[in-house]
């Protein structure tokens, strides 16, 4: 359909200002807010100590996250593709699972689960806190970012068929050795992508973290939780913009890398 040249503006327009609204006018007015004392402030606000725990506590989640979902993802990649069992579909919709269910709803089910009086809350007695400490927080962000990987690599499973993998096995390799020198070379693009999706969502969750956790500055308080405990709690404005600016900066980094990564997969 071709539409006359003035409604074609028009609709640009209209897009443009929409998108400008809600998300570039945000933006402006945060970086505004942080940096109109100086970039001297802006590092002291993020170089205190209650902020650089909370950098690394992130960090933490992420390292322990992202490995558990590779793992996971991979492996559940390959046999919603390559396998055929019972319970196939449920499978799929459970991966689908973290999608559809509200965060806060994940972490009120830890607590059931994981919290005095729930299914495991007896591990409490023998000295292992999940719920308000780094196990729970760590168990949230793993569930909210599950699907991620496993939904990268599954296309590409389906795009690059078996014929490789089945002519090594016929030709005496080992399922490990067919693993590790064809499937996981063909995979790793979409493996990449789906890691750099993990990361994001692990460093920017809220919902799910701060319902297990604590939120004590300098113990279990993540960014998410620093900018909402110093807009909240301390009414700290600035050092809450600050925090927001620092989570914009590594959400911007990753973010590149993701566009990276998409141009350099469809050379492939």
């Amino acid at each position: 359909m071709k539409l006359h040249p003035l409604t074609r503006i028009s609709l640009r327009t209209v897009a443009l200002g929409y998108l400008f609204v809600l998300l570039v006018l945000p933006l402006i007015i945060i970086l505004w807010r942080t940096f109109e004392r100086g970039i001297g402030a802006f590092v002291d606000s993020i170089t205190t100590p209650a902020a650089i725990s909370a950098f690394q506590l992130s960090l933490l989640i992420v390292a322990i996250t992202v490995p558990v979902n590779v793992v996971f993802g991979i492996v559940t990649a390959l046999a919603l593709v390559r396998g055929k069992f019972p319970g196939r579909n449920l499978v799929q919709g459970i991966v689908d699972l973290p999608f559809a269910v509200s965060p806060v709803v994940v972490g009120v089910s830890l607590i059931l689960l994981w919290g005095a009086g729930g299914w495991f809350g007896g591990l409490e007695d023998l000295g292992f806190k999940v719920i308000f400490n780094l196990p729970g927080m760590v168990i949230a962000t793993i569930f909210v970012t599950l699907p991620f990987v496993v939904r990268e690599v599954e296309p590409v499973l389906h795009e690059i068929g078996d014929d490789q993998e089945q002519a090594a096995a016929t030709l005496g390799a080992s399922k490990w050795q067919t693993f590790w020198r064809i499937t996981l070379p063909a995979i790793r693009w979409g493996l990449t992508y789906g890691v750099v999706l993990t990361v994001a969502r692990a460093l920017g969750e809220f919902g799910a973290v701060i319902m297990v956790s604590s939120a004590l500055p300098g113990k279990s308080q993540t960014l998410t939780l620093l900018v909402h405990g110093r807009y909240i709690n301390d009414h700290n404005t600035f050092g809450a913009y600050s925090a927001a600016t620092l989570l914009m900066g590594i959400a911007l980094v990753t973010l590149l890398l993701m566009t990276l990564l998409e141009r350099k997969r469809g050379t492939k």
